[in-house]
């Protein structure tokens, strides 16, 4: 079994968004970047599937600027076979929609013929969610969404994932595409003689011109502005005057 894992760059989880100056967008510049931590969790998933003896080959996959190789070769250095890059993009500020990157992705899939699509559930930069479900549409795969436990089978994969009213398992015949959650596993650490066996490993660098894919953006952010901060909340002398602010002031009873 081959498994394809899609990685993308963002802000570092630890790193506080800052809005630029004239309210264009989230400063990127000189700014701490990593995987982005669902897609980590995907890669680290593909990576013990491959340990396990029940996948043979794990290939990732990334869309976005020249940089986006240190991306890929932390990837590499957790365990992924090896890497493709689709350089989409020459400044850090180009972000590819969902819909662009799905139909790259499914490209790709043709091209390198997967039976398992492993992907971050979102990305914590735009938290649009969206790629995944796009993919799947776009190749008539199954898919199955917020993946918190993997078993593969026969020819079909169980995933259970969280919903409202507590865990729910499905079942979907392979080939399909799997978005995980954050409870699926928790990422190893990359010790540096898998650094550097990574930078040996191949890396191919194709472009959207090569899948005749265009990435021209279908939408245009107008504006990016701060959240306003939170007001201070108030104390009540009785559970009375509680219900009362609630239905008179807040308007949620």
């Amino acid at each position: 079994m081959k498994i394809l894992v899609p990685v993308k760059r963002v802000i570092d989880y630890s790193v506080k968004p800052r809005v630029k100056s004239d309210n264009s967008g989230v400063e990127l510049s000189n700014v701490k970047m990593s995987i982005n931590p669902f897609d980590e969790i995907a890669v680290e998933e593909a990576v013990r599937l491959k340990e396990a003896g029940k996948a043979e080959e794990v290939v990732v996959v990334s869309i976005g600027i020249d940089k986006a190789q240190e991306s890929l070769r932390t990837a590499l250095a957790m365990g992924a076979d090896r890497a493709i890059l689709i350089q989409a993009g020459e400044s850090v500020n180009d972000d590819i929609e969902p819909l662009s990157v799905a139909k790259l992705l499914a490209k790709v899939v043709a091209e390198e013929s997967p039976e398992l699509v492993l992907l971050g559930k979102q990305a914590i930069d735009n938290d649009l969610n969206a790629t995944g479900q796009m993919l799947a549409a776009l190749l008539g795969w199954p898919q199955a969404t917020y993946a918190s436990k993997i078993a593969l089978q026969e020819g079909s994969i169980e995933v259970t994932r969280e919903v409202d009213e507590g865990m729910q398992t499905v079942k979907a015949n392979l080939p399909a595409v799997v978005s995980v959650d954050l409870r699926l596993n928790e990422p190893r650490y990359v010790k540096l003689p898998n650094i550097m066996k990574a930078k040996k490993k191949p890396l191919d660098t194709k472009t959207p011109d090569d899948y005749g894919i265009d990435i021209n953006p279908r939408l245009s952010v107008v504006s990016v502005t701060e959240p306003p901060a939170r007001k201070a909340g108030i104390k009540v002398e009785s559970v009375s005057e509680l219900l009362d602010k609630l239905k008179n002031e807040a308007g949620v009873l």
